[in-house]
């Protein structure tokens, strides 16, 4: 009797294992099956047909996955206003910044390789980034500049943190928008001329724009750290990200540079003028179908391009603590330190940031209806997500559209997430 109770219980201990362990790949499930509300769902059709019919975006797709089931998954408005041409929720957008997470992983996957630690000095593997400088004066009218010495080298840790100095081409300051243009250094977004390895080795010759780890500045640091995962894997960021990440999760709509079958899946990017909604034909780099073009440069910082459900696939798999697809890329513990706060008070009292993500924690808490825990970006043509370890969510909304004054759309798409919460 004992051996039945002992076998009876191990079987009840393994059938709790299987169905306790997050969903392998992405099914469609009814909201109602993973505790979410279908009636309250439809509250986001609602918003999202306003805001086309308002024409404050052309169209936007929009995604939720809870607890690795699909229960929303909706494209609305177009893809080309004028020819009235419908938006579909399989077409791959430009996810400019959202690049940023993949190349973190990437080099997160190469530090489990052993080919380099977090506080690792830049110039131990370029060289160029010894005795970096810090800006002091700067000249306007022939972008001249005096710099002084700084203390400390800039550390891999700090790349990964946006706390190296390293300041933004195109969209930063006047002073570095200056300077990089200068110096040829691209923002890496529209632009699809040139080779990583060599701008990014005229950026280490560059002035800061402050002292390495003693504040937060979003700039070029994932650029960087894109050519560090070069030299560490020996492939080119486009080889490493489409054999070691794309083909294991299955991101078939992933690319630098469409490949021709794929071309006709690419948005049209939009821009607000005066108020009203008319088709990019110029950005900050040039060219806004930068995708369509045979490149060569990879920018880890801001030159992908995806689709909704691709990147999806990718939240999904640091939601499964490494794994998806029957593919892990990353241990259950790098994980977890991807995941923990690496900016102190001194740096920044409201920023809370990890390897390659920003953060959900009890300080910055009150801003948001994210769990604690929760991790998001978002990129420049207004593509945003977040997921949510606790509730187990991947919520994703993708437009096409900048510069605009309609925003704010992402922040009321998780107040409706939420509220069709319902266990």
């Amino acid at each position: 009797m004992k051996k039945v109770f002992v076998f009876i219980f191990i079987l009840f201990l393994s059938h709790n294992s299987v169905f306790s362990q997050p969903a392998k790949k992405f099914t469609v499930a009814k909201p109602e099956t993973v505790g979410m509300s279908s009636e309250r769902l439809s509250r986001i059709d609602t918003f999202l047909n306003d805001c086309v019919k308002k024409e404050y975006i052309p169209g936007a797709v929009a995604f939720i996955a809870r607890k690795g089931k699909i229960v929303y998954y909706k494209s609305f408005g177009f893809d080309d206003i004028e020819k009235k041409t419908p938006l579909k929720k399989d077409q791959i957008f430009r996810i400019a910044s959202q690049t940023k997470a993949i190349t973190s992983i990437a080099a997160l996957m190469l530090y489990e390789e052993g080919k380099y630690n977090l506080d690792d000095p830049v110039s131990k593997f370029i060289p160029e980034f010894k005795n970096p400088v810090i800006l002091k004066t700067f000249n306007e009218k022939d972008s001249s500049y005096i710099t002084e010495p700084a203390k400390k080298e800039i550390t891999i840790r700090q790349l990964f943190t946006h706390t190296s100095g390293i300041g933004y081409a195109g969209i930063g300051t006047k002073e570095m928008n200056a300077i990089y243009a200068k110096a040829g250094v691209p923002s890496g977004v529209g632009n699809s001329n040139g080779v990583l390895s060599e701008k990014m080795k005229i950026l280490g010759k560059l002035p800061l724009m402050h002292e390495p780890g003693e504040k937060f500045t979003y700039g070029l640091n994932t650029d960087l750290l894109g050519y560090l995962v070069e030299l560490w894997s020996g492939m080119s960021l486009d080889e490493f990200f489409r054999k070691r990440i794309f083909i294991p999760l299955g991101m078939d709509d992933t690319y630098f540079y469409l490949p021709e079958n794929k071309k006709s899946k690419l948005t049209t990017l939009y821009e607000e003028k005066d108020g009203k909604l008319q088709k990019m034909l110029s950005n900050v780099e040039g060219d806004p179908n930068y995708p369509l073009h045979k490149g060569t440069y990879y920018s880890g910082g801001g030159g992908l391009s995806s689709s909704i459900e691709d990147y999806a696939k990718f939240l999904q798999m640091v939601l499964n603590k490494g794994h998806y697809n029957g593919k892990r890329l990353l241990s259950r513990k790098t994980i977890e330190l991807l995941l923990t706060n690496q900016i102190t008070p001194e740096v920044s009292s409201t920023r809370q940031v990890g390897l390659g993500f920003g953060l959900e924690t009890p300080v910055n808490d009150y801003l948001s209806p994210l769990t604690i825990g929760s991790f998001s970006w978002g990129g420049m043509f207004n593509t945003q997500y977040w997921a949510d370890p606790k509730e187990e969510l991947v919520c994703l909304i993708y437009t096409q559209i900048w510069p605009t004054t309609k925003g704010r759309i992402s922040d009321k798409f998780k107040a409706l997430v939420y509220q069709a919460v319902i266990d």
